[in-house]
């Protein structure tokens, strides 16, 4: 069939996690629950540093800015997986997948390199603890931040782009809960050799950047735990990091598996599971993991219900 007769395809249908209907309303309450803890969890640790003096640290303003993009990573899937899982008519146009694809890639970018200055924070106050406040000024945190939604931004676009002049002629079903690139691109009847190379171009040089950052960070970090000579100031010195590293590894580790996985070996059940994990489960995880456990952000909250006289959990 040649290129002119062959029908254009305006919208994708996406076919979840499963076709039966016992399951759909199952994992809808159960992903209901889960954005709502997320929602709840992140949004808690925003408006604690925000209210409380004793948070008002560039260790938590760069926590709290995690928190956004978390939210932010997990509302650009979630509402429409839950419409999806209750609606006859699982579709999405293709100007929307489009879109929640280049959100998708903004957010997750954005934290990427918000946990890279995370690791930088934790560089300054731990391998040069007297010049942490100068060097972690408000002003080089709000830098931080912007320079992660900027670089966000730029990965999300020249990502876009390419996406956007691609022709989809059908199959038009996305064995998937979300418009990710990998899913579009495999269903475009254009040539991909462009969008398949701005992304491993572009994938390769944000994360071999934002790793080596991170990782330069934690070397400087480990060589300077291994000089305190205390077994008590090791252990204060390397608590502080590892709920950062915790995350840092399910943030790269899953993502990784997911985009650069050859499609030859890809298995769909797979794909949806490690998905669910850095879209899902990890913005819920990442307040638990990395502010929850802390006593500082605890003992805030402990006040914050105390102050509104609502029932403090045990």
């Amino acid at each position: 069939m040649s290129m002119a007769n062959q029908s254009i395809v305006t919208e994708f249908i996406l076919l979840g996690l499963s076709s039966d209907p016992w399951l759909q309303t199952f994992f809808f309450l159960v992903f209901l629950v889960i954005y709502l803890t997320t929602l709840g969890g992140n949004v808690a640790i925003m408006l604690a540093r925000r209210v409380d003096p004793h948070l008002c640290t560039p260790m938590y303003f760069l926590l709290s800015h995690l928190s956004f993009s978390d939210i932010c990573f997990s509302s650009v899937t979630v509402p429409k997986m839950l419409e999806t899982l209750l609606s006859e008519r699982k579709t999405i146009s293709v100007r929307g997948c489009i879109a929640q694809m280049f959100f998708l890639l903004l957010s997750g970018c954005s934290e990427v390199f918000i946990l890279s200055a995370m690791a930088y924070d934790r560089y300054a106050a731990i391998c040069d603890p007297l010049r942490y406040m100068s060097a972690m000024n408000k002003g080089v945190c709000n830098l931080l931040v912007a320079g992660a939604w900027l670089i966000g931004s730029v990965y999300a676009l020249v990502n876009t782009l390419p996406l956007s002049a691609l022709r989809f002629c059908g199959p038009n079903a996305i064995r998937h809960f979300s418009c990710e690139l990998p899913s579009l691109v495999a269903l475009s009847c254009s040539k991909t050799f462009t969008s398949d190379t701005v992304f491993l171009v572009s994938a390769l040089t944000i994360g071999l950047v934002s790793f080596s950052l991170t990782l330069g960070s934690y070397i400087r970090i480990l060589a300077t735990i291994l000089r305190i000579r205390s077994a008590e100031g090791r252990h204060k010195a390397f608590s502080t990091c590892s709920s950062h590293l915790i995350v840092v590894g399910l943030c790269y580790g899953t993502g990784l598996f997911r985009y650069f996985r050859p499609n030859t070996s890809s298995s769909v059940v797979l794909d949806g599971l490690v998905s669910i994990q850095y879209c899902i489960l990890t913005p819920m995880l990442n307040p638990l993991i990395y502010s929850l456990k802390n006593k500082e952000v605890k003992t805030a909250l402990r006040r914050q219900l105390q102050r509104k006289n609502l029932p403090i959990p045990v």
